[in-house]
């Protein structure tokens, strides 16, 4: 679980698409990060992210991990986002029997989780199925 100042931290990357955008390659990475790991240059930017894109592939979570229980099965899947950036997301608001590798899907706004330690709710984008 990250920490309340952690979480605040990486607001603009939950709310809204921000990633990196590395200047020497022209490679984008979703989390931000601060060195290109193909380049290994330093000179990368802040950009934000399309919000739409295509399923690559996905699992179906059944076993969860500590605190996820309430969501089992859950689907997490990669995305290819329009512009080529993939992003390990999960999948919601669809029938598991119809997701496919290939579905057009869009970003949305849910509820991740709730710390009751902490009083706080974290949310973040996810991705559900285009309609």
């Amino acid at each position: 679980m990250a920490s309340v100042p952690r979480y605040w931290r990486n607001i603009p990357s939950y709310y809204r698409l921000v990633g990196s955008k590395c200047r020497g390659c022209g490679r984008t990475w979703f989390p931000p990060r601060r060195c290109c790991p193909i380049c290994y240059s330093r000179d990368l930017e802040l950009i934000e992210l399309p919000t739409e894109g295509v399923l690559e592939e996905f699992t179906i979570i059944r076993t969860p991990p500590s605190g996820f229980d309430y969501y089992t099965p859950y689907v997490v899947g990669i995305v290819k986002l329009r512009d080529g950036t993939r992003v390990l997301t999960q999948v919601v608001d669809c029938d598991v029997t119809e997701l496919k590798p290939g579905t057009e899907v869009v970003a949305t706004f849910r509820r991740v989780r709730e710390d009751g330690d902490f009083g706080i709710v974290m949310y973040a984008l996810k991705f559900r199925p285009k309609r």
